[in-house]
């Protein structure tokens, strides 16, 4: 097993093609094709892209990485790496100086990460469902609302898309703390097209709601319900149920196969309209937390 070591901010280019970035893509690569699951989720690749290692912690080791922004941990073995003692010895090094409360996903809900969660004092917190449907025949119709208008995304858009995100996530743990900086980062990125970020307005066009889609490439291309949400004053009105509806149909039009989303397991009104839009439970990602 090879040693860990804590990496410098300073030896940090993501965009470098040898180094430590180079590193966690390629140990990244592997587990996500091992495992059929994002192991480094899209908070922690934007987070060293635009930001390196400030604020963080990085321990790396040939095969794993582990991973600490704030109360967040990140830990991945490559396949080759595993059963080997590799997991253990990277939490034990991220963790010797951590203070506070700490969370840490088991994306692929491994039964290794739950023994490392109780070998480290973490306890089974949150469950995250993976919802998935084909992108069929079998899609709902987008049907017209009264007073509705679907249209797509304007930079002008913004500040009306962070109120009404916020006040539909103002209890969820991460989507709810959206910034125009996160906004804009996320505009940014090459996956990003203004038509498939659907937006609901009123006659005065107002922003209502929006449902957010995003396009995975590659040799399996699949959709992603990336984000619903609509303001809490137009509840009631079966918006989120027109959105999600837009939204699948234009990701059929990109020509995918297949779309996921995730929920929370215990959100239930949003698995009922994910359930009654076609979506059955694929996987369970598993969230532990350690005060």
């Amino acid at each position: 097993m090879s040693v860990a070591r804590r990496v410098d901010p300073a030896d940090f280019d993501w965009a470098a093609a040898a180094g430590p970035a180079a590193q966690i893509r390629a140990i990244t690569a592997a587990a996500d094709a091992a495992d059929g699951v994002v192991s480094l989720n899209e908070a922690a690749c934007l987070h060293l892209k635009h930001q390196g290692l400030a604020g963080a912690t990085l321990v790396l080791a040939e095969g794993g990485f582990a991973l600490r922004r704030g109360p967040e941990l990140d830990l991945v073995v490559a396949p080759d790496a595993r059963r080997a003692g590799l997991g253990g010895a990277l939490a034990a090094e991220i963790l010797a100086q951590a203070d506070g409360g700490l969370e840490a996903w088991s994306h692929a809900d491994h039964a290794a990460a739950a023994r490392l969660a109780q070998r480290f004092g973490f306890e089974r917190e949150r469950e995250l469902w993976v919802m998935a449907r084909p992108l069929d025949q079998t899609l709902p119709p987008v049907t017209d609302a009264p007073g509705i208008r679907l249209r797509s995304y304007r930079p002008e858009d913004a500040v009306a898309v962070l109120e009404v995100n916020g006040h539909a996530f103002a209890q969820h743990p991460e989507q709810g703390e959206l910034t125009l900086a996160d906004l804009n980062a996320r505009i940014a990125e090459d996956w990003f097209e203004p038509a498939g970020l659907i937006i609901a307005v009123d006659e005065q066009d107002q922003v209502l709601g929006f449902h957010w889609t995003k396009v995975h490439p590659g040799t399996q291309p699949y959709g992603e319900v990336y984000v619903v949400a609509v303001h809490p004053r137009a509840a009631g009105r079966g918006l989120g149920t027109l959105l999600t509806a837009a939204g699948l149909a234009h990701l059929r039009e990109r020509g995918l196969p297949r779309v996921l989303l995730y929920v929370d397991g215990d959100n239930a009104p949003a698995v009922s309209v994910y359930r009654s839009s076609g979506f059955e439970l694929d996987r369970v990602e598993a969230q532990y937390r350690r005060d």
